[in-house]
């Protein structure tokens, strides 16, 4: 059976324990190689032709049952946060429910810069379904070094999204060299981009990395979190749960590393960070206005 781009394949040699879609068919040598992204994990990898065969649509949905219930389970998670954390605000903003909590709320806005568009599209729909508001821009990771500075100026983000697809080589090199990761430098050269625009790490919360990312160099570059500490791979959806909660939580809050990665599909495995703030802001009076129906 051929196998054409946009296909969804398995690699024999792994049992096809992951799904992938074939980006591009390339020949080396007179065998042909193909580049691969992972449909659920931000994983890109490489793999011959002939170790590649194409999932339908039934064992797809099999592989993915899994990752759709955790993705669910997620969300769920997450809803119940954001909700305490809205009791506590209508609590504190009302001096303690003895005056009316007229007020309303301003979550943070968020620039997500991602090398997937499919995962874009994935993110954004999960975005809209916990109301953050977001900008959302595909951009190969080699050129988003060159580009988040305008991106910053133009949308002011209170947070920004640095994310795609990478891979550790061993081929290339020790864990510890950034040169043995396919994006990780691309990443962390966007991040110091940005910490030029925005130094302050509470001015400007940033998530970058993806599967298996150089996770002390993009801390160290200016990151408040990313991935991946023990070089494994994340789920498409896990920098929308980390920053949503940012989005969510009070401005006057310290936020714990723990409270924002107990809800992600990979954990603190793949992801950490450093102590940050929340960037949510409560403000007062609330009044609709009500416009009067014309005679």
């Amino acid at each position: 059976m051929d196998i054409n781009k946009m296909d969804i394949v398995g690699r024999l040699s792994y049992n096809c324990d992951l799904l992938f879609r074939v980006i591009d068919i390339q020949e080396s040598n007179g065998k042909k190689i193909a580049i691969l992204f992972g449909e659920d994990l931000r994983i890109v990898a490489d793999a011959p032709y002939e170790d590649l065969v194409i999932i339908d649509q039934k064992d797809r949905l099999k592989l993915t049952q899994e990752y759709r219930s955790l993705e669910e389970q997620s969300l769920q998670l997450f809803r119940q946060d954001v909700s305490l954390l809205k009791q506590r605000r209508e609590y504190e903003v009302s001096g303690g429910y003895s005056k009316p909590s007229n007020y309303f709320q301003i979550p943070g806005k968020v620039l997500h810069l991602d090398g997937d568009a499919s995962y874009l599209k994935k993110c954004l729909t999960l975005y809209e379904k916990i109301g953050v508001p977001v900008m959302g821009v595909h951009c190969n990771e080699k050129e988003m070094a060159e580009k988040v500075g305008q991106l910053i100026e133009d949308y002011r983000p209170d947070i920004l999204v640095v994310t795609g697809h990478d891979a550790y080589s061993k081929a290339k090199g020790k864990l510890s060299d950034i040169n043995s990761y396919r994006h990780s430098k691309h990443f962390v050269q966007t991040v110091r981009e940005a910490r030029k625009k925005v130094p302050h790490l509470d001015q400007l919360f940033i998530f970058a990395g993806a599967c298996q990312s150089h996770f002390e160099s993009l801390i160290y570059a200016g990151a408040n979190f990313a991935s991946s500490p023990s070089r494994i791979n994340i789920h498409a959806l896990d920098p929308v749960y980390i920053v949503s909660k940012i989005s969510f939580s009070p401005f006057m809050e310290r936020i714990n590393v723990w409270d924002v990665l107990r809800n992600t599909l990979t954990g603190e495995k793949g992801l950490g960070g450093i102590e940050s703030k929340g960037v949510l802001r409560t403000g007062m009076p609330y009044k609709p206005i009500v416009e009067e129906n014309e005679e």
